[in-house]
């Protein structure tokens, strides 16, 4: 409750307030007083009289003394008196028992380690700002104790229906015995039948391999996932035939930007942005057979020069064409992985001050906690949605017409 005015005109009347710092000694000195009068008022309701009026007593309880307590505020650390009862009763709320620290630290050490900063940096922060210590081992005990709810979050029930799921993989470098090795942080990325994006899992394996991506795919069926119309993905080898082996009525859709990547390795630097704009014509085509006389058209102009930049389309148009047969409302979402690499530049930019890690679990803790904060700005779903679903109920109803 705010105080009033004339309240606050004779606090700063009586305490020669000058300046912010003179208003934060006003608060620390008086957080401490507070703090006991509550405990006391606490004490009062628990026993039913104030404190000197026994005449007023409800109940044969009584006060006992008081048990000398040290707290951790956001003010720093000091002493404070918890009232005792001869029953044993009386526990406060305001400062319950066995919690010695009020000040929130844990919440806020756990949000400064999702943005990405070092336990060095958090210290000097707490330091700074409250005038606590907390050594960089006390930080991973802090943010070790999220690891429970990752574990959660990794096997909770998913929808059955995701129209979209995109995966991909981000690489890191973890400490084990001595030696740096490298890790892959597999990611996967769904969207609802409401339009809402959702990242489904996170799981540390070896490197990128499909043998991993179908256990990945197995985790999912297991934890609830019956139908997904178009899985979005790189040029992993083995990809498309791990994803059929899992799910075997799912369209698997290149990502044309990998594509577009790859050719352009190939490519000249004097003759990419030339290269690029002759392609667009190929992406861009209304049809597929559109498309095919367009990569003709290509092949006819850059197809000497560059067979390598070419070759790799007519490979592989068996998972480039399938976004060709749909409305531009629907080609947005599955032509490109773009979505998910969004994600992995958030991870990387949480974890850029870190070289590598002691573990996947404390990998696997920091991308978490990077998901959390991602997901929070994820505020609208798809745009043009009902359009889009409208379309894949004509297209698809008999798969997911159940689930809507």
């Amino acid at each position: 409750m705010a105080i009033a005015k004339e309240q606050l005109r004779q606090i700063i009347a009586e305490n020669d307030i000058n300046s912010v710092g003179d208003i934060y000694t006003l608060f620390k000195d008086s957080f401490k007083d507070m703090l006991q009068e509550l405990l006391e008022a606490e004490m009062d309701a628990s026993i039913g009289y104030t404190k000197n009026n026994k005449q007023d007593m409800a109940s044969e309880n009584k006060r006992n003394g008081y048990s000398p307590k040290t707290v951790k505020s956001q003010y720093g650390e000091f002493p404070v008196d918890i009232p005792r009862d001869r029953t044993g009763e009386f526990e406060p709320k305001i400062i319950p028992k066995y919690q010695r620290d009020i000040s929130g630290i844990e919440e806020k050490v756990i949000s400064l380690y999702a943005r990405g900063m070092t336990t060095r940096d958090i210290h000097d922060q707490l330091q700074d700002l409250y005038g606590i210590e907390l050594s960089a081992d006390m930080v991973s005990k802090i943010t070790d104790k999220v690891l429970p709810e990752v574990k959660e979050w990794q096997s909770r029930p998913l929808e059955p229906v995701y129209p979209f799921i995109f995966m991909d993989a981000i690489h890191y470098k973890i400490r084990e015995d001595g030696r740096i090795i490298n890790r892959a942080a597999y990611v996967v990325l769904g969207v609802t039948l409401d339009g809402n994006k959702d990242i489904l899992s996170i799981t540390i394996g070896a490197n990128e391999s499909s043998k991993f991506w179908l256990g990945m795919l197995n985790d999912l069926k297991n934890r609830g996932v019956r139908e997904v119309l178009f899985f979005c993905v790189d040029g992993l080898a083995g990809f498309k035939e791990a994803i059929n082996a899992v799910y075997p009525d799912a369209q698997v859709q290149r990502c044309i930007i990998h594509m577009l990547r790859n050719s352009f390795k190939y490519v000249s630097y004097k003759d990419i942005k030339k290269f690029a704009s002759d392609f667009k014509a190929v992406y861009k085509a209304s049809t597929e057979e559109a498309a095919l006389s367009e990569l003709e058209g290509v092949k006819e102009v850059w197809g000497k020069k560059y067979p390598y930049a070419i070759s790799s389309w007519e490979q592989n148009w068996d998972v480039v064409s399938p976004f060709f047969q749909f409305s531009d409302d629907i080609r947005r979402i599955m032509y490109t992985t773009n979505i998910i690499e969004g994600v992995n530049r958030q991870f990387r930019k949480a974890t850029k001050t870190k070289s590598s890690f002691p573990t996947d679990s404390s990998l696997e803790k920091m991308l978490y906690l990077t998901t959390q904060n991602v997901k929070k700005k994820w505020t609208q779903r798809y745009r043009n949605w009902d359009l889009v679903l409208g379309q894949l109920v004509i297209l698809y109803g008999d798969r997911i017409n159940q689930y809507l």
